[in-house]
């Protein structure tokens, strides 16, 4: 791979020029952005937006090398029509890079969004993982740490420190993943997201790994995707490559191989994410289909992806058509049962109101007050706010739009759904992750209950209280 060192003003001009880039949406199809050439592609649900985070294939007409230098954002409220957003970051974003701007994945936490990617920083064959920090999905992103997190340093590293995935658990406790050459490596992240904790781990169970390990959860069973290029029913040819899978009970394994998610694609290599969005799971991955496409020409393509009944995986039907629009009704299917529910709380503060969960208010961002605000303040740990109605509803899906006013009341550390079954409250079955993002939409999609009462409950941070903008309730 290319390992050139590019000068600073070099990447100022890139910079500059992404800045005026204008946004032009891209029409359904696999691929879905043609404009450019993109590849290692991770996704990111915040609210009803998919963002998917690539870098960017920079490679002329017959390069035999990658030539990567940034690192773009693609968007879509629907997952067929696709919007690059322009480079949102490229290796002068970190002041220790040299060059090689490769696979990264973004993270939410504690309001703010760790973007975590392999860069070059001290020449050819050494590769770290950096992190750089933004606001927003779309940033500006910067330096969070001011140096790599993994390097080769780093005690128990992998032989090639690429392809970082970032998964926070229900508890709150981060993880991170890497790893090239048969090398995965995992470690514990802190709570502020740029520091490890504990000893680097080294897997196990994961048959044939070779690079780009994904890691999800999904009704308490976790997952992980990656790359491998054994001839064992994976490709025919070791020189490509096709994604497994591997599921465990405990975030840091064992684990234990299930199959193969996405087999050979026309690219050598073979990068892939999988979200849900909008009640549907997703896989992005990159292929050389697009025209002038190649093995350092590669674009990214995006779709659906099905569980069976036992959670193992179905392989993937690639397409060239892409995935059919689930628009997904303004971040919920069927109707906003909220406005029509008798609100209840724990706790509500005497200078908020309990009536802003389901008054309809569409907030502009977390501190917006203008359509009023709940709070529990001065409470800590777990509160609840939950909705009833006269007769029973058929809901499967919901959304949250948190309260923070950089005071007292914060985003929370955790939330869960429960449901009345006409005894006691019970978790909602099905769930997916119940997102703490500020400034968005958070939405949570779960197997229908029929029930009269949904229940939200909301876990603080330490040393503060939670609050609440807007909390729907859709119809299945």
């Amino acid at each position: 791979m290319s390992r050139r060192r590019w000068p600073a003003a070099v990447c100022a001009l890139v910079t500059a020029a992404a800045a005026i880039a204008v946004a032009t949406p891209a029409q359904a199809a696999n691929p879905i952005i043609t404009s450019i050439y993109t590849a290692d592609p991770a996704p990111l649900v915040v609210g009803n937006t998919m963002y998917i985070y690539a870098g960017r294939d920079e490679a002329p007409t017959g390069g035999t090398n990658f030539v990567m230098r940034e690192w773009h954002v693609l968007s879509s409220t629907d997952a067929a029509t696709w919007t690059d957003q322009g480079a949102k970051a490229n290796i002068a974003t970190f002041g220790w890079a040299g060059a090689d701007a490769w696979a990264g994945e973004v993270e939410p936490r504690n309001g703010k969004y760790y973007w975590y990617t392999s860069v070059n920083g001290n020449g050819a064959g050494w590769m770290n993982i950096g992190v750089a920090v933004g606001d927003s999905p779309l940033g500006p992103f910067t330096d969070a740490k001011g140096g790599p997190l993994i390097s080769d340093s780093t005690a128990n590293s992998s032989g090639l420190n690429i392809d970082p995935t970032v998964f926070v658990d229900d508890d709150g406790q981060a993880y991170m993943y890497w790893g090239g050459y048969w090398g995965p490596r995992a470690v514990r992240l802190a709570s502020n997201m740029i520091d490890t904790v504990g000893s680097v781990v080294t897997p196990t169970g994961l048959t044939n790994y070779w690079e780009a390990p994904w890691m999800f959860k999904r009704n308490g069973l976790y997952y992980m995707m990656y790359a491998a290029n054994d001839t064992s029913g994976c490709v025919t040819n070791s020189n490509y490559a096709c994604q497994r899978y591997a599921t465990a009970t405990n975030p840091m394994g064992p684990w234990t191989h299930r199959g193969i998610v996405l087999g050979q694609v026309s690219s050598t290599t073979n990068h892939a994410g999988i979200v849900e969005f909008n009640g549907q799971w997703y896989i992005v991955y990159h292929n050389a289909n697009a025209p002038g496409g190649g093995n350092f020409r590669r674009s990214v393509a995006v779709d659906r992806l099905y569980f069976n009944a036992d959670g193992t995986i179905q392989q993937v039907v690639q397409t060239t058509t892409g995935p059919p629009p689930n628009p997904g009704g303004g971040g919920g299917s069927g109707t906003n049962l909220g406005p029509s529910a008798t609100a209840s709380t724990s706790y509500v503060s005497a200078w908020e109101n309990l009536s802003a969960i389901n008054n309809g208010g569409t907030p502009a961002n977390s501190q917006d007050r203008s359509n009023l605000a709940y709070g529990n303040w001065p409470q800590q740990g777990t509160q609840w706010i939950e909705y009833q109605w006269p007769a029973a509803r058929s809901i499967n899906k919901s959304s949250v739009y948190w309260f923070d006013d950089n005071q007292g009341i914060d985003l929370p550390a955790s939330c869960a759904l429960q449901y009345w079954n006409g005894s006691q409250y019970v978790a909602v079955t099905g769930q997916s992750t119940c997102g703490v993002a500020g400034n968005v939409e958070n939405v949570i999609t779960f197997n229908a209950v029929n029930t009269t009462r949904l229940r939200l409950q909301i876990t603080s941070r330490s040393g503060y209280s939670t609050g609440v903008l807007e909390w729907k309730a859709f119809q299945s």
